[in-house]
């Protein structure tokens, strides 16, 4: 158990942190199961609006610091291979 004031806080600041990343996380999961199902269905007008969806919950959870932005970049870029591939 925490001993201090600040320790106290932080403890509260982490429980309430985590649940809302979690929630993040488990919204970009989905997005990115959306977009490969809608690129599995070989339909590009879907399969643009699930990316276009998924690239904007990455740059939001980015901002928030849920994401490191190497790792979003990286799933946006190979979202945008998949998208505009010829």
């Amino acid at each position: 158990m925490a001993n201090t004031k600040s320790a106290i806080k932080a403890a509260r600041k982490a429980t309430r942190l985590t649940t809302r990343n979690r929630g993040v996380k488990t919204n970009i999961k989905t997005l990115q199961k959306k977009f490969a199902a809608a690129v599995d269905s070989k339909d590009a007008k879907a399969a643009a609006e699930a990316g276009k969806a998924y690239v904007s919950a990455m740059d939001r959870a980015v901002k928030s610091g849920v994401v490191h932005r190497n790792a979003a970049s990286r799933a946006k870029a190979r979202a945008s291979a998949v998208i505009f591939k010829k």
